[in-house]
């Protein structure tokens, strides 16, 4: 079931900017452009974390998808991408433009997604952990199959013209393979929107473009209120590989399965290289991990790592790939490491190994980038040591270590050097794909470093950018 709000009729006063998601919260995004005729969306994202934004993914769009000429989408992560299946099964009929490299990501993870979300509603049926008689999924393999059906790629710097009178033009963010900056010509205005921008000193990406300037500046914040550490990533997993293994025990890391579990591997080959990582064991079970291997294969202008490498930190690993093999990881005991995903704990076959392993202290759990509040790598984080998990209530007494130097974004301090690189300030800049405190705390230094205009936007809040350049907030999109 979809709203129904009806195309916007023509109007004189410009374009608007509707904040569908990614207000309020690091997950989730979703920004609504429409200008006198036509509606483009810029991200499909799902919400994670608390449940009070899970269940806005079960609620009606705010707009009827059918309504809806075309998506733009930054980049393949879920929280960016995994609402698109709906989207199309609820009546959205136009294209999605995306670069070469997230169409190749999305054509693994949204039907990975899909899988995992259909899987989860069986389990729940069969072990009656589910508030609801009849779980259901929130989307199916066949809608995220026919989703696919909808992507055009977009090269890197190429300009294109989208349906109505807006166009656009992609320009490399960093990030994660294929992850793409957005700027939209609307009624002579100039808009970006960042996506998630990425470090200039990845190991495993290249760093974003320069920011080129616009009229309108939407950025995230994940990290909006902290500096990365500056400690080496690959000292921190030796050091706690070693003592781990010192125990007999296993290290879990749980690791999205594009960009985060790349990384690992990266720093695991090397330290091997280097005889400094213990002969153990490394798996990783993730299909979708082991399905984008070829991915980076393919893409190698997209990455710093050559194909030595590459082939060298695959190599490292054994995949699993089937069910049965997850499940006698489970029964074979340390010492070895098991990478798996969701990186946030919010489900996959991590839970899996969670509840296998969480309660022994000899264990290890190794928490390796942002965790939204709200999901069980949160709460892990914030030192709670019992978990519900398949509705039970799991004891963690496992150590849990915190690498927080491995993460693909950006920083407070790279946000805000890549921004004072634009040949002309904006009139208005927009933080948005952050928590509050992180999103309030750069708006603020942007206000104070750099003298721009700055706002937190609230979610479903809109604004208008209007011809005589000046902007006026509206609330709601309707």
């Amino acid at each position: 079931m979809t709203a129904t709000t009806p195309r916007p009729a023509r109007r004189d006063r410009g374009a608007t900017l509707s904040f569908l998601g990614g207000a309020g919260t690091v997950t989730g995004s979703r920004y609504l452009v429409t200008d006198s005729t036509t509606r483009t969306l810029i991200d499909c994202g799902l919400f994670q974390g608390f449940k009070v934004l899970r269940q806005r993914n079960r609620s009606p769009f705010p707009v009827s998808p059918s309504s809806i000429d075309a998506l733009v989408l930054t980049h393949a992560h879920l929280d960016h991408s995994g609402y698109i299946p709906a989207l199309v099964r609820d009546g959205f009929h136009g294209r999605i433009y995306a670069s070469e490299g997230t169409i190749a990501l999305c054509r693994i993870m949204l039907l990975d997604s899909a899988h995992l979300l259909e899987e989860e509603a069986s389990h729940a049926a069969r072990h009656g952990w589910s508030r609801h008689e009849r779980p259901r999924p929130l989307y199916t393999v066949d809608d995220a199959r026919a989703s696919l059906d909808h992507f055009v790629a977009v090269r890197d710097g190429q300009e294109i013209a989208l349906p109505g009178s807006m166009n656009l033009r992609f320009s490399s963010a960093g990030h994660i393979l294929g992850a793409m900056s957005a700027y939209l010509d609307v009624e002579g205005q100039r808009l970006c929107v960042t996506g998630d921008l990425g470090r200039p000193d990845d190991p495993l990406m290249r760093p974003p473009h320069p920011f080129d300037g616009a009229d309108v500046l939407v950025t995230e914040s994940t990290y909006g209120e902290r500096r990365h550490s500056e400690v080496n990533p690959e000292d921190q997993l030796a050091d706690i590989v070693r003592r781990t293994v010192h125990r007999g025990g296993v290290v879990l890391i749980p690791a999205f399965a594009v960009g985060r579990t790349e990384t690992i591997l990266l720093h695991l080959s090397r330290l091997r290289e280097r005889g400094e990582l213990p002969d153990v064991p490394v798996h990783v079970n993730s299909p979708m991990a082991v399905s984008v291997a070829d991915v980076y294969r393919s893409h190698p202008d997209q990455h710093r790592i050559s194909l030595d490498e590459v082939e060298r930190m695959y190599g490292l690993a054994t995949p699993v790939r089937s069910v049965d093999e997850s499940k006698l990881l489970n029964l074979r005991g340390g010492p070895m490491i098991i990478i798996s995903a969701s990186g946030m704990l919010t489900g996959g076959r991590i839970l899996h190994h969670l509840r296998a392993y969480g309660p022994e202290a000899r264990n290890t759990i190794v928490l390796t980038g942002f965790q939204a509040p709200g999901t069980r790598g949160a709460r892990l984080l914030a030192g709670e040591r019992s978990l519900r998990i398949f509705g039970n209530d799991v004891p963690i007494r496992a150590e849990v270590a915190v690498i927080d130097s491995m993460s693909a974004h950006a920083d407070a301090d790279d946000l805000l050097a890549w921004m004072s690189g634009a040949p002309r300030p904006p009139r208005a800049v927009y933080v948005t794909h952050g928590e509050p405190s992180a999103a309030d705390t750069l708006r603020l230094r942007i206000e104070r470093e750099l003298g721009w205009t700055a706002e937190v936007p609230d979610h479903e809040q809109q604004v208008h950018f209007a011809n005589d350049r000046e902007l006026s907030p509206e609330q709601h999109a309707g």
